[in-house]
């Protein structure tokens, strides 16, 4: 696990480039730092040694010094790989899993993507060609950002780092600025500094005088309706027990993370982990505590915990949003931070169980499709009329957004996990002179690819594209990266995905139940409350923190800052901010979305 960074050419400080580049990327690998540059290229990185510790530095070549590989990941099925490669008479120099990529490379090309099963961002030149490869994972669990700078390629594992190459400047790009509204993050391909862009997971670019992306795997759902429920159980935790036992290859010590809900008990129930993480609040009503040292007592394992106290998590938004380089405004990135520097006094590495919720259909807003079955009696133009009517209106009724979904195509009301402003309300907050895209536009190719499966795989399938690499995986990775922790992942693998493709939608979501299959299965190792938990993810209570004075004060000032002034109505955000201070709507979510972007973007261009 390490950070990387590269560019085409040399530039006339290249030595001070290249240090200021890996020294912004410093917390991703305390522990070595490399590079080879030459006169068409500069490749670099810092490593978080794992696996291979005394050999697996890095830079790495290829047995004639023509390919050189910089790598940030893992991979987990390398030994059989190794094996095959050495089999074909291909020469390994380490124990290292980063090798393999290099050889794959020399034996299958680009088509090494389709081998490698783990996580990774990774780049490597061809001395003799000048060809320049860069890949990421298919789900997007490491991250990599670009730009071109006078014809010439600029990368690195976080953007902070590209601002270090002399021509990239800070620019801010408006164009994301209503779709970060609606979703809580970035959705983009182009970031919210002009000119820098993500690769997109699944995705390889290729540059040598000119850029090309190639896509290079798609989520394909094959629903196997004939599927019967013990067979399904039985394939799915075979996969599971396999991925976590791959996950688990390391030469340092590893933990898991441990909530007391279901993805994250049934990784320490099965992992053989010996210390598991947990943080809290004092609000009991959002403290999972109690829930996480019952579940390490039965499984006789060490449980760390932290109470994170109302003072912390306001005072880590700064820290948070150096962090991520954009805004993203989930609340749940702030326990996430103090979880992971818990977790990284005491481990390298910990288990996480990001994309159950995904694969297997964990969210609660999945279950709506099915709640609403019975509206469907009633034509759906006359839903839609009363739809429109009711989202005029500020009278709240009971059942009032149950009315609203129903007059609701999938397609228009859900565009991943969060919409946090609706697009008749992106219009109320943005100023006219500045770009509103409704959020549909971004997705509808996304629903086009599934048009003729039902609403929930839909919903997962959007959310496989967009929430997963836009939040729950973004913030996974910086915030665990800024500890020089290292996250797995074991709910994402490649053959557990394969498995989740195929199960029957009433397997997945049903009335009685999200993740159906999975809580069966879970259940054969948990307690009951804890395989039949509902799921909370990382609950903060901002609901009642915004109504204190010495929280509504600080966001009443900032909505009324020249910077509030240049993007927004600041008479409907105070509008909203007053509604929720006096108890009418909670506004929270809202709220916390606009102030993060306005204290972001103060912080880097105000």
């Amino acid at each position: 696990m390490c950070g990387i960074i590269g560019y085409t050419n040399n530039v006339s400080n290249n030595q001070s480039v290249i240090e200021n580049m890996l020294q912004k990327i410093s917390h991703r690998g305390p522990d070595d730092q490399g590079y080879y540059q030459d006169s068409k290229i500069t490749l670099g990185m810092r490593r978080l040694s794992i696996i291979d510790l005394d050999s697996g530095n890095q830079p790495l070549f290829n047995e004639d010094k023509s390919l050189i590989l910089v790598f940030n990941g893992e991979i987990y099925n390398y030994q059989v790989l190794r094996a095959k490669l050495i089999s074909l008479g291909h020469t390994f120099t380490t124990n290292s899993d980063s090798e393999v990529i290099i050889h794959g490379y020399e034996e299958y090309g680009n088509d090494i993507v389709n081998h490698l099963r783990g996580m990774f961002a990774f780049a490597i030149y061809n001395i003799h060609t000048k060809a320049l490869f860069i890949a990421r994972d298919i789900f997007g669990i490491k991250p990599l950002f670009y730009t071109i700078v006078k014809n010439e390629l600029v990368f690195a594992s976080e953007i902070k780092a590209l601002f270090e190459y002399p021509g990239v400047e800070k620019k801010f790009n408006e164009q994301c600025l209503s779709s970060y509204l609606a979703f809580q993050y970035n959705p983009l391909t182009e970031t919210f500094y002009r000119g820098i862009f993500q690769l997109l997971p699944a995705h390889y670019l290729e540059f040598t005088d000119n850029l090309k992306l190639t896509h290079y795997f798609k989520f394909n759902y094959n629903l196997d309706d004939n599927l019967k429920e013990t067979d399904a159980l039985n394939m799915l935790e075979s996969t599971l027990k396999d991925s976590i036992s791959h996950h688990r290859l390391a030469d340092v010590e590893m933990g898991s993370f441990l909530s007391g809900g279901i993805d994250s008990s049934y990784l320490a129930a099965n992992s053989q982990v010996k210390k598991t993480f947990s943080v809290g609040f004092e609000d009991h009503r959002c403290n999972e505590l109690p829930l996480a040292r019952e579940l390490s007592q039965y499984l006789d394992i060490e449980n760390y915990q932290k109470v994170i106290t109302k003072d912390e998590f306001w005072h880590t938004i700064p820290t948070i949003l150096n962090i991520l380089d954009e805004p993203v405004a989930d609340p749940s990135i702030i326990p996430l931070y103090h979880l992971t520097k818990l977790a990284s006094q005491h481990v390298k590495v910990v288990l996480s169980g990001e994309g159950a919720d995904e694969l297997f259909g964990g969210y609660n807003i999945y279950q709506p499709p099915l709640t609403l079955a019975p509206t469907k009696i009633i034509p759906f133009f006359l839903r839609k009329g009363l739809k429109n009517i009711l989202i005029k209106t500020n009278y709240e009724f009971k059942g009032k957004q149950y009315l609203i979904r129903a007059g609701q195509k999938i397609e228009e009301r859900f565009i991943g996990n969060a919409f946090i402003f609706q697009n008749h309300e992106l219009k109320k907050l943005i100023k006219p002179q500045w770009p509103i895209y409704p959020p549909q536009v971004l997705t509808n190719a996304y629903y086009r690819d599934v048009a003729r499966k039902d609403d929930i795989t839909k919903m997962q399938y959007i959310d496989l594209n967009f929430w997963l690499r836009g939040d729950i995986l973004r913030k996974a990775d910086h915030i665990s990266m800024a500890n020089s922790l290292e996250v797995r992942v074991p709910y994402l693998d490649k053959e557990v995905w394969a498995i989740s493709s195929i199960l029957p939608t009433n397997l997945r979501v049903n009335k009685k139940a999200t993740k159906y299959i999975f809580r069966k299965m879970a259940a054969k190792s948990l307690p009951l409350q804890n395989s039949e938990r509902k799921k909370l993810g990382f609950p903060v209570p901002l609901n009642e923190w915004i109504k204190e004075e010495q929280y509504y004060q600080p966001i009443k000032e900032l909505f009324n800052s020249k910077s509030a002034q240049k993007y927004f109505n600041c008479d409907y955000l105070n509008y909203l901010l007053d509604e929720h201070y006096q108890g009418i709507h909670n506004n929270a979510r809202k709220i916390w979305t606009v102030y993060i972007f306005l204290t972001w973007y103060n912080r880097n261009f105000d």
